[in-house]
């Protein structure tokens, strides 16, 4: 004889497939980590300390174009020059250097709110059925499931990037607020907290970066979501 979850199951079944969407808003980025030379990573401590990041970020910027316009230099010296690639003779922009170490895009852990409404279907338009989560604070949303659940599992995978031999290194990132992760997951039966499962990153910088979302042991495709810009931080620094 069934049991009552498997008659619940069949009677779940028999209702069709739901739909939920995962969405995670705070604030974020993309950053780009690249390998540069001693003097490079010499000349602009030394102006970044005096000066502050502008001219870096104007450099980063504005390489490309050959017609930066500085605070407080006339031109970048050659052997600061770490963007200029002399195998293929161009600046290439901050995003594509040929010394890049790592690339990060994503919403920081501790800044990062959760939303999660059923919806109509899994098409992006889709109407909203239920809203479950109203951008609750996403360390915290997890935290108090798994002890309500007395820390039976974690919800939360935290990850270190791997190691890097560059000696110098510099950043570039842009700073971002908005929507960082939209996905669609279709279930049978109600969504099941327990099921959801983060993934994150310490960078170079330190930073603790979302980097997938899973459900159910599968991970959620991410389709993008929404940002705007609040600005460009650079800085260079001994490993």
């Amino acid at each position: 004889m069934a049991t009552l979850e498997e008659k619940q199951e069949t009677i779940d079944a028999l209702k069709g497939p739901r739909y939920y969407r995962i969405q995670l808003n705070g604030y974020g980025g993309e950053s780009a980590y690249m390998s540069i030379s001693k003097e490079a990573h010499d000349f602009w401590s030394a102006h970044c300390e005096e000066h502050g990041d502008s001219d870096l970020v104007t450099y980063m910027v504005q390489a490309t174009d050959g017609d930066a316009e500085y605070e407080e230099l006339q031109e970048v010296p050659c052997e600061a020059d770490f963007l200029y690639d002399a195998d293929d003779d161009f600046h290439r922009p901050w995003y594509e250097s040929h010394t890049e170490i790592e690339h990060t895009y994503g919403v920081e852990y501790g800044s990062a709110y959760l939303t999660i409404d059923e919806v109509s279907s899994e098409d992006y338009d889709a109407e909203i059925v239920t809203e479950l989560v109203d951008r609750e604070d996403l360390s915290e949303y997890l935290n108090n499931i798994e002890e309500a659940n007395d820390y039976e599992f974690e919800l939360t995978e935290m990850g270190c990037c791997d190691e890097t031999d560059a000696e110098y290194i510099a950043q570039m990132y842009s700073s971002e607020k908005g929507c960082f992760f939209e996905g669609t997951i279709e279930t049978v039966g109600d969504f099941d907290p327990k099921k959801l499962k983060v993934y994150t990153t310490e960078f170079l910088n330190g930073e603790d970066t979302v980097t997938s979302i899973e459900y159910d042991g599968v991970e959620i495709e991410n389709f993008g979501g929404d940002t705007n810009g609040k600005g460009y931080y650079a800085s260079v620094w001994a490993n």
